[in-house]
């Protein structure tokens, strides 16, 4: 074994040895095994115990990315081989350390079809100079992390869960932190989640999922919606659409897959084609263990985690959407009454502003409002944001900040960013890490020299402004308009009618 360096550090975890690379600040430690491999038998099974082994095993390079479609220009994307051999994760910690520090666990978006905790945008070095340890993971993607189907379900042990094979690994990485993170410098007390778009939307996933409680102890959710559509693994979804295990069994049929040997036998590519889809809750499974009912349900019976939260949105998400297109999200509106439509239309300003802002308010912006007063209300902290910094030269007709513009500025990595870096974008930079970890250590992001973040409550909601101007703490903008999609949302559905066919 050779002996450790100041630029090639050794860290002993329950596994083995690993070997990182480090600078004076920051050491990384990458493609750490978190679970078995998922491929061959274990396709479709919970995550088996992570691999050990002998010597000191290369922690200097990242690992294969999880199978997805081909990568096209996403940054939230790390770098070729992809396998099903691929969960693994990185770490990076402050050299010089002295306590144990927070450790900010990072889920990764992209539909839960795309993306890697292996992307550059995702370097965890910049916000391990602020004090944390910051972890970055892989999870199954697609048909193979949230599926079902009746040949599964009939070989599956009893009490086992299933459909939600992604959530169930992003919950193994966590057991894994708690166990191993303090070989690290990491506080394994001290543990923040957080995530962007369907990265977010596990972080509410996991603040209601049983198997997750005591994992840990803080969580942020950026862009995670709160509303979605989701669809029980074997019953009618709300709007009376085919279950998870049907959809499966349909899929299954289409590609000429008949037995469950033939599931598990199919190259991992087929699977991809076509793709599922987040927005009709093909991948957004409710299965009764891991997930066991919405997310707005679970938070009106106060059954999230007891941990402090921050949530928020950007300010022009889905600019390029509108209520007319044909998936999950143009769906939303199909059923207002000529009056709600009415008024939605009018708080607008008229139709144009309605096609282009209601997705955005109805999918991000007032589900985001709902779970932070939810959750204030359960006596939880909840701290709400808006994200609406803008660039002159961002090519992109947005009308303000889009989705998933946010993340390199919560990194620190912000050579990530479409468009020149300016003053405005390292200013605002700076105050979403000192924010983030801040709350990462205590629970609250407020510190000196920060404007004051208020907590998030009932109907005089605050929150945080993040825009060219800086930080700014005020009113949630627009309460009429996500007051009337609030209303819209909450009234009560007639379930669909039960046709039955006589034969």
């Amino acid at each position: 074994m050779m002996a450790p360096t100041a630029e090639q550090p050794v860290v002993q975890i329950q596994q083995g040895a690993l070997m990182g690379r480090a600078d004076a600040e920051v050491a990384s430690f990458k493609n750490i095994p978190y679970a078995a491999s998922p491929a061959g038998a274990r396709r479709w099974r919970p995550p088996g115990p992570a691999p050990r082994w002998r010597g000191e095993r290369d922690a200097s390079t990242y690992g294969p990315l999880c199978i997805q479609p081909p990568p096209s220009g996403d940054p939230g994307v790390g770098p070729l081989p992809m396998s099903e051999d691929c969960l693994n994760l990185n770490v990076w910690r402050p050299v010089t350390a002295t306590e144990p520090a927070p450790v900010m666990v990072w889920i990764h978006g992209g539909a839960l079809n795309n993306g890697s905790g292996t992307a550059a945008l995702y370097d965890g070095t910049h916000l391990a100079r602020d004090g944390v340890v910051v972890v970055t993971l892989n999870y199954r993607l697609g048909r193979l992390g949230f599926f079902d189907h009746p040949l599964l379900a009939a070989e599956r042990p009893a009490g086992e869960a299933g459909g939600n094979y992604g959530l169930m690994d992003v919950i193994a990485a966590l057991k894994w932190v708690r166990g191993n993170i303090a070989a690290f410098g990491g506080d394994p007390a001290n543990v923040t989640i957080f995530g962007e778009s369907a990265g977010g939307a596990i972080v509410t996933r996991l603040m209601i999922s049983p198997p997750a409680r005591g994992l840990f102890d803080k969580a942020v959710i950026q862009s995670g919606l709160g509303r979605e559509l989701q669809t029980p693994l074997n019953a009618k979804d709300v709007r009376g659409l085919p279950s998870a295990r049907e959809r499966g069994e349909a899929w299954a049929l289409g590609a000429g897959l008949r037995t469950a040997a033939d599931l598990r036998a199919a190259p991992a590519q087929v699977f991809l084609t076509p793709s599922p889809v987040f927005a009709n809750g093909d991948l957004t499974l409710i299965d009764g263990k891991i997930v066991p009912s919405t997310i707005e349900a679970a938070f009106k019976a106060g059954r999230q985690a007891p941990v402090p939260m921050m949530i928020g949105s950007n300010s022009a998400e889905f600019w390029w959407m509108r209520p007319t297109d044909r998936n999950g999200y143009g769906m939303i509106d199909d059923d207002t009454t000529w009056l709600e439509r009415a008024s939605l239309v009018a708080a607008y300003g008229g139709q144009d502003g309605f096609d282009k802002g209601f997705i955005t308010d109805a999918v991000f912006s007032e589900p985001a409002r709902m779970l932070a007063r939810l959750h204030s209300a359960a006596g939880r902290e909840a701290y709400l944001y808006r994200f609406d910094v803008t660039s002159p030269d961002n090519p992109e007709p947005h009308g303000g900040a889009s989705h998933a513009i946010e993340r390199p500025y919560v990194f620190g990595t912000l050579s990530k960013l479409p468009y020149p870096v300016t003053e405005v974008d390292r200013n605002a930079s700076e105050a979403m890490m000192a924010y983030w970890t801040a709350f990462a250590r205590s629970g609250d992001p407020n510190g000196v020299g920060r404007p004051e973040w208020p907590r998030a409550r009932g109907g005089d909601t605050q929150l945080m402004m993040f825009s060219n101007e800086g930080p700014e703490a005020m009113p949630v903008p627009d309460t009429a308009k996500l007051d009337l999609i609030e209303r819209f949302r909450e009234r009560p559905r007639t379930p669909p009618p039960v046709v039955t066919i006589r034969r």
